[in-house]
């Protein structure tokens, strides 16, 4: 059911709202720093670990799936209301937080791409595929 898809993406939001809050007070900037971000990979976690386990049914796996693809404008609505002028003018500890995260998430590119089997090739084009 999409009712459960929407339970999945508010509790994950409530959630990475905590935690972006307590991360924002932790690093001495009065934001929620990160905290759709937080709530973005706990949706995806969590629905992929409940499909691991057989606990998603499959109306629930489609409303779960219907709320990832309006994840991006519901990500770019909340993230517009973050204050970026606050988090900036609190330091350079906005730009070394970015800057970080920019280099770990390009350390782990190599690894990330390592996880999982190795896939068969995709088969070459017709031509009638070409044309299109």
């Amino acid at each position: 059911m999409v009712l459960y898809g929407v339970a999945a993406l508010a509790v994950c939001l409530l959630s990475g709202a905590l935690v972006g809050e307590l991360l924002g007070a932790a690093v001495g900037v009065d934001a929620n720093v990160g905290g759709v971000g937080f709530a973005m990979i706990m949706l995806v976690v969590v629905s992929d670990r409940l499909r691991r386990n057989g606990k998603l049914p499959e109306a629930t796996e489609q409303g779960v799936l219907f709320w990832s693809a309006m994840y991006i404008p519901v990500v770019i609505a909340m993230a517009s209301t973050q204050n970026v002028v606050k988090a900036i003018a609190g330091g350079p500890m906005a730009i070394t937080a970015g800057l970080a995260a920019l280099t770990a998430g390009a350390a782990l590119v190599p690894v990330l791409s390592r996880i999982g089997e190795p896939a068969e090739p995709l088969p070459p084009l017709v031509e009638e595929e070409r044309e299109v």
